[in-house]
């Protein structure tokens, strides 16, 4: 390290030319990197369901389909409107009752429930199925000009709608969210650091990392546009400290007056930090990773993402960051301000002072804590996480009133059926409690009539392969009554053909909150033991991880049961990537100070003396870093109109708080309690002999 450090530090002009320079092809990487916005997508492969969707978009062109809302006044113009949906690219095929009324087959003889689930007084349904999937850029196209066509997007009520809301409203967002995050680290670090520059240079540092990741993203393809809104942030606040870390080196190594120039001073400072933020760096960094346990990929996409923006954080850190500084380092000196960060020293004596206290305290909160967070509650439902006022929320809402259509399933059974079995599930499925709608081809007319039923319906729902049951249910997405329902219509549909699929929103729901529920303790238990692997290498102990994983853990069981004390229903998504988050990237301060105080222990057999040393030298450290996190998330929690994001940044400003005061003020109480346990089972003993 030592070399590449002197490196760094001899060639500063042309380490930051060069950082320049790979900014381009970064931003061709950023620009080509798809964003996806359906979160269904991250379902596994294998989940019985999703097999139904690849069958109904591969043999029926039904993987996407839009409800389309239209003033029934004018028959003909019901059906011009129809032929101009066709003229669209992508889609598939157009249907509605019009196109049964304007054959041989008469009104009459259609039955009631599928009267009133398509035709009112006001307003006709008109189906639309397209080529692709539902968030295919194809099929995103298509509704788009649907919309358009229409000229009234609430009157469109589809999967692919919601997808285009989010990508539109996210994309309004993006550059506020990032926009909002610097302003409030400018105003921590400049507060911090005494220099009105390098808070300047920090945050340049840091955007060409983030840069660099979101750049490198192309070799995945795409991303989800939840990874998107909160990389940037995320990295903005976790890597902030390790800057910072950097800084005070350099200054410390500079004023120490041992060296013959700053080039010397900065090489000693890389060699440092590196040696300083390797260990907790490698605990984020695996933290993020754990997310790569999900069975719902989109915690891949996440970990995935994260986990290189440390590396890209960490690289620049080491690499970019001192290179600015020596660059720099006149402008840097003419700017210097008196130092605004107070020391905290009445909060270093109380934590001292009162640690009996405090851990009674600490033994008190364990009780509400472990209660809430099992109890908060969690909502599945993606359109809940968006504004209600959004285009696809008013039609789905439209659809809801008028029409009773709130969970369309599709059921998946053989072709060769004889027609009495299908008869027979029919009249299973219409006694299911909660459908009050049940469509298959041979109960759509009878066999004296069949003949005219027009080639698109016929198409739609039967091929060589495949024929198609269409059931509506009265019961919302993502609810315990679907969920259950959906479990009965599965048993009796195995019951007549063990290979039939039930497909649609509702199953995809179901199954998204099965793995979800899974993905919440696969990715707790293994984030936890990773890091605790990681923090035993790192600190030579047994006992000592214990005690910080117990600190940190208790932090996120604190942050997770306040949104259970003020009754806050949670995005599924935000449940389970948050508390693997907290861990891996506020773990940092109890390793801070847990190391620091081991180094104190080896000085002195006085255990408060050395907590008392530790706390100087870590909580200005620790409240900055705490800080920066905050700040990089608050304004994005606050601002934001997407739940799903803004749930996650609020949860992962609200803890890094929880998380500081707790390493500050519990954890020294806990090293001071543990501290023969501690001494016992770590290496300290080994470096006082050498002393």
């Amino acid at each position: 390290m030592k070399t590449i450090s002197k490196y760094i530090s001899n060639h500063s002009l042309f380490v930051v030319l060069l950082s320049i320079f790979l900014l381009i092809p970064a931003t061709i990487g950023y620009m080509k990197t798809r964003i996806n916005y359906d979160i269904l997508i991250y379902l596994p492969e294998d989940v019985e369901t999703i097999k139904g969707e690849n069958i109904l978009t591969d043999e029926f062109g039904l993987g996407a389909y839009a409800f389309v809302m239209v003033d029934n006044e004018n028959i003909k113009k019901v059906l011009l409107l129809e032929d101009k949906i066709k003229s669209i690219k992508g889609v598939n095929q157009v249907v509605s009752i019009n196109d049964v009324i304007d054959t041989t087959i008469p009104y009459e003889m259609l039955p009631d429930e599928i009267i009133s689930k398509l035709y009112n007084k006001n307003e006709t349904i008109v189906m639309v199925t397209f080529d692709g999937g539902i968030s295919e850029d194809k099929t995103i196209n298509s509704v788009r000009e649907l919309r358009s066509l229409v000229d009234d997007a609430s009157r469109v009520s589809s999967m692919t709608s919601m997808v285009i809301d989010t990508m539109d409203l996210s994309s309004q967002e993006m550059f506020l969210y990032v926009f909002i995050a610097i302003v409030f680290c400018f105003i921590i670090l400049t507060i911090a650091t005494d220099s009105y520059l390098v808070p300047v240079l920090l945050l340049s540092n840091i955007g060409i990392a983030i840069l660099y990741n979101m750049g490198t993203n192309i070799f995945l393809g795409q991303i989800s546009y939840i990874t998107k809104a909160i990389t940037a942030i995320l990295q903005l606040g976790v890597t902030t400290d390790f800057s910072i870390f950097l800084y005070h080196k350099y200054e410390q190594e500079k004023a120490s007056k041992k060296y013959k120039s700053n080039k010397e001073a900065m090489s000693e400072a890389i060699t440092q930090t590196f040696k300083s933020v390797i260990g907790s760096s490698l605990t984020t960094f695996a933290g993020f990773l754990a997310l790569c346990t999900m069975d719902l990929t989109l915690g891949m996409d996440i970990g995935i993402v994260m986990a290189k923006g440390v590396f890209c954080g960490l690289l620049c850190v080491l690499t970019l960051f001192p290179a600015l500084l020596l660059v720099f380092d006149k402008q840097i000196e003419k700017l210097k301000h008196k130092n605004l960060f107070p020391t905290f020293e009445k909060l270093q004596k109380f934590s001292i002072k009162y640690f009996v206290g405090i851990l009674v305290g600490f033994g008190i909160l364990i009780i509400p804590a472990v209660i809430g967070n099992s109890n908060y509650l969690v909502y599945y439902k993606l359109d809940d996480a968006l504004p209600s006022d959004l285009a696809f929320n008013v039609a789905n809402s439209d659809l809801a009133k008028k029409f009773n259509i709130i969970s369309p399933e599709i059921i998946i059974i053989d072709k060769d059926m004889k027609k009495d079995k299908v008869l027979s599930l029919v009249d299973d499925l219409k006694n299911v409690e909660g459908i009050d709608l049940v469509l298959s081809p041979t109960t759509l007319v009878d066999e004296n009539t069949s003949s005219l039923l027009p080639d698109d319906i016929k198409k739609m729902v039967h091929n060589d392969k495949y024929q198609l049951i269409i059931t509506n249910s009265v019961y919302e997405l993502a609810s315990n009554e679907l969920n259950d329902q959906v479990v009965k219509i599965s048993n009796l549909v195995k019951k007549y053909d063990k290979d039939g699929i039930i497909a649609g929103e509702g199953p995809l729901m179901k199954d998204l909150v099965t793995i979800a529920d899974h993905d919440f303790k696969m990715v707790n238990y293994s984030s936890l033991l990773v890091i605790f692997i990681i923090m035993v290498l790192v600190l030579k102990s047994i006992s000592l991880p214990i005690i910080l994983v117990i600190a940190i853990e208790f932090a996120i069981f604190l942050n997770m049961s306040i949104s259970y004390f003020t009754n806050t229903s949670l995005p599924f998504i935000a449940s389970i990537v948050v508390g693997t988050i907290q861990l891996g990237a506020t773990i940092d301060y109890a390793i801070l100070m847990s190391t620091r105080y081991l180094e104190e222990r080896v000085k002195t057999d006085n255990k408060k003396l050395a907590i008392q040393e530790t706390l100087k030298y870590t909580v200005p450290s620790i409240i900055t870093s705490a800080l920066c996190f905050f700040a990089a998330t608050i304004g994005v929690a606050i601002y934001t109109k997407i739940d799903m994001i803004g749930s996650i940044c609020e949860l992962l400003s609200r803890g890094s708080i929880i998380s500081m005061f707790v390493v500050i003020l519990i954890l020294p109480s806990l090293l001071i309690v543990c501290d023969k346990i501690i001494i016992k089972y770590t290496l300290v003993r080994r470096e006082r002999k050498k002393i």
